[in-house]
């Protein structure tokens, strides 16, 4: 059956990579967002079978999972305000939402649009008083009182007119530690020479937008990008390229760094070259970076969370990043579907360990992890793209 589907998948996939995305944009009910959601649903179950394989989710060892919101469609990333409400993000309505637990039960029942209208938003910061979020082509910005859980002013405009293509629309946004704004832009292709720079790059300005620069190249697509806690590095996930067979190439986690070239289009893995452009620019072979470490093939790994310490937290996660691995489209058989914790060693050397899986059940896909956010007493929110649900998961003990 997985081979089946993800035939599906990879027919679809490809009609959208080849040219026809135009067509389907505009014909499928919201736009691209609804087209990949499409998608998703093909790969996945219906409402019911999701609700019957609830039980399939399992955690680390000592962790308890908790679904907390349903009923969310097309639901991407989340920030937790002061008050642990949750800001989500709905590019599948162009809308902002806020959810809360009213009642005191755990679950966030009670939700109220913040921002509509938008164009596919995505990316969310909630910094001091201001809450910024992207949209396909810009980053904005607006006033936020986490105690009423209100708007206090209007959207002002920070960065405007990024490039986005057909796929790979999404902004990821994040401020660094000397508190830089820094926005991804994904490639506009699978594998191409994209005519403007600012493409599969990593952009940096400062928080009102000025002085926009690109501070990295050669991303194909960081959905995901934190800091270390402990060394204030930035790491990115990157989704390398498909179409090139099961096992090939693998998706990446690379330490990102200021004017570093990252391979794409012209390099992968440990800098291999492209059977395509490979060949074009032999002379960037010297500077391409390969990855700190290389996920599975099309797992397709998305947001990355560092583990903010806390003593609710056992040792084991003080050197820790949470990361969605989203799930593949472009293999015979499917992988990924769960979210995954890797751990620092003191010499810098990283170990994988699952944290969160079932979301590929035996009869089919029960979710799409998406985004992970920590609240203030140490525990972590999952967003869920598919079945449009957020998860809870917090340490209980052995």
């Amino acid at each position: 059956m997985f081979k089946k589907i993800a035939l599906t998948i990879s027919a679809l996939v490809a009609a959208l990579i080849l040219g026809t995305s135009s067509y389907l944009a505009l014909t499928v009910p919201g736009g691209l967002s609804g087209f990949w959601l499409m998608v998703s649903t093909i790969a996945g179950l219906n409402a019911s079978e999701i609700e019957a394989n609830e039980s399939t989710l399992t955690t680390a060892d000592g962790f308890q999972l908790e679904l907390i919101a349903t009923d969310l469609g097309y639901v991407r990333f989340a920030v937790v305000t002061d008050n642990n409400d949750l800001i989500v993000s709905r590019p599948d309505t162009g809308q902002i939402q806020l959810l809360q637990d009213k009642d005191g039960d755990g679950m966030l029942e009670t939700r109220r649009q913040l921002l509509s209208g938008l164009e596919q938003p995505q990316g969310l910061i909630l910094d001091g008083s201001w809450l910024y979020f992207s949209e396909n082509g810009s980053v904005s910005k607006v006033a936020f009182d986490s105690t009423t859980a209100t708007l206090t002013g209007e959207v002002k405009p920070v960065l405007k007119g990024l490039p986005y293509g057909i796929i790979h629309t999404a902004k990821a946004i994040g401020i660094s530690p000397d508190r830089k704004l820094h926005v991804n832009v994904g490639s506009p292709c699978n594998v191409c020479e994209p005519d403007d720079p600012q493409y599969a790059a990593m952009l940096r300005s400062e928080l009102d937008g000025t002085n926009l620069e690109i501070f990295a190249t050669g991303l194909r697509n960081s959905v995901g990008f934190d800091w270390t806690p402990w060394s204030q590095e930035l790491y990115a996930t990157v989704n390398a390229r498909d179409l090139l067979g099961d096992n090939y190439p693998p998706d990446e986690l690379n330490l990102v760094v200021e004017g570093g070239f990252y391979g794409w289009p012209y390099y992968h893995s440990d800098n291999i070259p492209d059977p395509e452009f490979g060949n074009s620019r032999p002379e960037l072979a010297a500077i391409a970076i390969p990855p700190v470490y290389k996920f599975r093939p099309h797992n397709a790994p998305l947001g990355i969370h560092f583990v903010a310490e806390h003593s609710s937290l056992p040792e084991a996660f003080k050197r820790t990043a949470l990361v969605a691995l989203h799930g593949s489209w472009n293999r015979s058989t499917l992988d990924g579907y769960k979210v995954v914790s890797l751990h620092w060693d003191e010499q810098g050397q990283i170990q994988s360990r699952d944290f969160v899986t079932g979301f590929l059940a035996d009869d089919g896909i029960v979710g799409r992890p998406v985004g992970i956010t920590q609240d203030q007493q140490g525990r972590f929110y999952i967003t869920d793209d598919l079945a449009g649900r957020i998860y809870r998961v917090q340490y209980r003990g052995q």
